[in-house]
């Protein structure tokens, strides 16, 4: 018998402690944050998060995918704590420490491919993607850049500029960095001829080739194309086999450079340690995030190295960075990757995913409102649709309501509407996904009937 602690759930939430601080939040923080969620987190340990008011739940968002190894791994804590210890912070940029140094030596060796590579540490993903931008248009001396349909690469101007998931990401915000063209993303559950995924990929390369090369810039102009191993806010899109390994070689073909965004599907997140790996491919210039630095602040882009010594590449405009891989993040880091490693949390990911996606198939079969479920490893996603004809989003008060009901019966995700997201961390047993999924096989009964649509 379990003597887990959790789920443990005391209605209603959130609770009075929690309450004062969602209203104090609400009085002094700006009024641009989402806050849809009222989790008002005081702690939490390996799959399992606690409110303030000392709620427990199972954890299937895991920090919007950061928190890989979970919210305290006392390995992580121990290497943030030893390096607290010694000094919190000097600037990467101009002096020398060894945990940045060994963080960048691991991130190289783990990156695909075996030609050598260097990394450059940031603060955050969408600051990895500027890097990149510029170390793209550096390299090539070209100025446009390719992006798809659906990506989502960050909210500062060049990644924003890149981004193309949601109007409201760009509305009032214009103009954005020019030269910056989209193209359809192979999406196979979109896709008229679904029925053919090699179809749905030979129809983007047309687009590229036959409307976009013709049309709209020309192909010697192009310094890159940026692209995601799988859509994370587009909805969890996983295109079909030869997506990727045909875009790439349009990229060379003509001359630009070949990107990955591995920010969301980095670190085994897949069931691979790149979600590149699932089709071999090996990209010219990655950006890495989110699982990486174990909680802490840290992303950064990893390139080879023949591409950043082809010209001299020191310029302080692209380099200089006061806070990017400080000694804390960079210790948090490194224990983060060892653990993955160590623990083989890769295979686990691959392993529990699989279970995972069969046990949100069978709720598909259930109800009729599921529309696809699609995902790889332990990045999952479940459409929820008026009707699977029409693929008419749910309402999304219906999906708040559900992700409140998935809370008061003790399972944290996240409705992004019409998907819900599952991406718990890394160390997620079997036992608790499939209790995870029971609450939100429950859950979702119980909204529906609510709403007249069982």
């Amino acid at each position: 018998m379990s003597t887990r602690s959790y789920p443990r759930v005391a209605a209603p939430l959130p609770g009075p402690k929690g309450r004062a601080i969602i209203d104090r939040d609400a009085r002094f923080t700006s009024t641009s944050y989402i806050k849809e969620y009222p989790l008002v987190m005081s702690g939490g340990s390996g799959a399992m998060v606690e409110d303030a008011d000392g709620n427990r739940f199972i954890d299937f968002m895991a920090g919007i995918a950061v928190s890989a190894t979970g919210y305290n791994h006392p390995e992580v804590v121990d290497a943030v704590r030893r390096q607290a210890e010694r000094f919190f912070h000097i600037c990467g940029t101009d002096f020398y420490y060894d945990v940045f140094a060994r963080l960048a030596e691991r991130l190289t060796q783990l990156a695909p491919g075996p030609s050598r590579k260097r990394a450059f540490l940031t603060n955050s993903g969408t600051e990895a993607i500027e890097g990149a931008i510029k170390l793209a248009r550096f390299h090539t001396r070209r100025p446009a850049l390719i992006a798809f349909h659906g990506a989502f690469h960050g909210r500062s101007y060049g990644a924003m500029s890149l981004t193309s998931s949601k109007v409201k990401q760009h509305q009032h915000f214009g103009p954005f960095l020019p030269d910056v063209h989209h193209v359809p993303y192979c999406n196979p559950y979109r896709s008229p001829a679904s029925s053919d995924p090699g179809e749905c990929v030979r129809e983007t390369i047309r687009a590229i080739e036959e409307d976009l090369f013709t049309r709209h810039v020309a192909p010697e102009d192009v310094a890159a194309v940026f692209v995601e191993p799988i859509q994370g806010e587009g909805g969890y899109v996983v295109p079909p086999d030869g997506f990727l390994r045909a875009i790439q070689s349009v990229a060379r073909d003509h001359g630009a450079l070949f990107f990955a965004d591995e920010m969301i599907t980095g670190f085994g997140r897949t069931g691979s340690m790149w979600g590149m790996d699932h089709e071999g491919v090996v990209p010219d210039i990655m950006t890495v995030g989110k699982g990486v630095g174990g909680g802490f602040p840290l992303a950064g882009v990893v390139s080879t190295d023949a591409l950043v010594s082809a010209k001299p590449w020191s310029n302080p405009s692209f380099s200089s960075s006061s806070y990017g891989g400080n000694p804390l993040a960079s210790a948090a880091g490194l224990a983060a990757l060892e653990i993955i490693l160590k623990e083989d949390l890769v295979a686990n990911a691959e392993r529990v995913g699989a279970i995972m996606l069969a046990e949100l198939g069978r709720l598909r079969e259930k109800y009729r409102t599921v529309g696809e479920v699609r995902g790889r490893g332990l990045l999952l996603g479940i459409e929820l649709v008026e009707d699977r004809q029409s693929r008419r989003p749910l309402d999304k008060k219906i999906t708040l309501d559900l992700y409140q009901e998935c809370l008061r019966r003790g399972l944290v995700s996240m409705t992004y509407s019409p998907t819900i997201r599952i991406n718990p961390p890394l160390v997620i047993t079997e036992e608790l996904a499939r209790e995870g999924l029971a609450i939100l096989d429950e859950a979702l009964g119980v909204v529906l009937r609510r709403h007249g649509r069982d």
